[in-house]
């Protein structure tokens, strides 16, 4: 049972202008019994007061603009901070902040916090941050220089960097300059005309364990045939993210029974300021969608080099040229609501870009610093997202205990998901 105890609104102490685009990600931070709670959320609160100062986009809201854009207004609705007691142990589930989609965007925070207690002691942050408005880097690098406050040290100062100027498109308004498969609308089921029957078919998640020899042997085998360049025009040598994130396209393909002409895309994204001396530093959204499409016949039948390469072969692809393109691109388009994917605030479901069967969306936080938001009270038991909200969803990030241990959380529908576990570890 959970009981919230109180509700906060937390306003940062100054305001400057800023305009940008709207939903939350969540990610949940446990940790092992911090001493006194209500000393414990008033450090929060104070805090987070001070962290909005710096990260002052967070404070919102947002308003609608012409052409179904979105913008920030700078009349500070603050985050929201909520205070929650549970009977479950540090073991059992916790609760992100629940989030109500029908109130008016000017009314929804883009930053909110619950803190809940467990009965062991134990506590669990739970984070929800607008999506569209900070990438992974940029929702990490908050919640650290957040927790560097609450242990009363002072920000850096660089941090955090706000000139978005870099991700505008540029002056005067131009033709993409490339094609955007990243855009297109998403394969159906052989036989379907929509995805709203799969859609409606209930899914479970699961937390699956790699250890390092286990991606070790998933990499030699996405580099067997690399001599004689048998899967593609690269000779390039596959690093563990194309090697795991090929694996899980592949074995979830297996497990769904595709049809061999079944085309399937696996969706990914890339930072798209990758050289900026502030990147370390820089708070925002930088990231750009990615996609690679194969027929099941294809991805199943061959090794998993052509996975890999597929994989490889998209990620090459976005260069400095090709992400200004997709800026131009996104800048033509009257109306945006048909890239939505179907999660996202005002979208129709028919509308909606769809990750579900028969395709995949894989976020990698390989490359993150995950771990160490001490807020005074030590590092976190565990870090990882909160929830999984979609048939064919999947994360891949190191675990917190190191030793070159990764998880994978994936969310498959029931009919699939038992198949799924026993291709995942058949071949590691």
């Amino acid at each position: 049972m959970l009981k919230i105890k109180a509700t906060h609104t937390v306003k940062p102490v100054a305001i400057t202008t800023k305009f940008v685009p709207l939903t939350h990600a969540t990610t949940v931070y446990f940790y092992r019994n911090p001493g006194h709670f209500t000393s414990n959320v008033n450090i929060l609160k104070d805090s987070l007061s001070r962290a909005l100062d710096a990260f002052y986009p967070l404070a919102g809201p947002l308003r609608w603009i012409a052409r179904n854009r979105l913008e920030i207004d700078f009349n500070p609705l603050g985050a929201e901070l909520l205070e929650a007691e549970s009977e479950s142990r540090i073991d059992d589930f916790a609760l992100t902040p629940p989030i109500d989609y029908t109130t008016p965007i000017h009314e929804l925070p883009l930053l909110l916090v619950q803190v809940t207690k467990f009965k062991c002691g134990g506590i669990c942050v739970g984070l929800a941050i607008s999506y569209v408005i900070v990438d992974g880097r940029s929702a990490l690098l908050f919640a650290t220089e957040w927790a560097k406050i609450a242990r009363g040290e002072n920000l850096d100062n660089a941090s955090p960097f706000l000139d978005w100027s870099i991700l505008l498109a540029q002056e005067p308004a131009r033709p993409p300059k490339f094609d955007h498969p990243e855009f297109n609308p998403p394969p159906l089921l052989i036989g379907h005309s929509s995805h709203l029957e799969e859609r409606k078919k209930k899914f479970v998640v699961a937390m699956l364990k790699l250890t390092k020899e286990q991606i070790t042997k998933l990499r030699d085998k996405a580099n067997e045939g690399q001599a004689n360049n048998l899967y593609g025009r690269y000779t390039t040598f596959m690093e563990r993210y194309e090697a795991v994130t090929g694996h899980l396209w592949r074995c979830a393909s297996k497990a769904r029974e595709h049809a061999s002409e079944q085309l399937t895309v696996q969706w990914w994204t890339s930072e798209t300021v990758w050289n900026h001396q502030y990147r370390s530093q820089f708070f925002g959204n930088a990231i750009t969608r990615i996609n690679a499409t194969t027929t099941a016949g294809e991805l199943v039948l061959r090794p998993l080099r052509y996975a890999s390469n597929k994989k490889r072969e998209a990620i090459e692809s976005v260069t400095a040229q090709y992400v200004m393109s997709s800026l131009d691109f996104v800048r033509s388009q009257e109306e945006l609501s048909r890239y939505c994917t179907f999660h996202t605030v005002g979208c129709a479901a028919e509308a909606a870009v769809y990750f579900h069967n028969p395709n995949m969306q894989v976020t990698s936080w390989g490359g993150l610093n995950l771990y160490g938001a001490d807020f005074g009270w030590g590092n976190e038991l565990y870090m990882g997202p909160a929830a999984i909200g979609t048939d064919g969803k999947a994360y891949f990030f190191p675990a917190h205990e190191g030793d070159g241990f990764f998880n994978v959380i994936i969310g498959l529908q029931v009919a699939h998901m038992d198949a799924f576990k026993k291709f995942f570890y058949q071949d590691v």
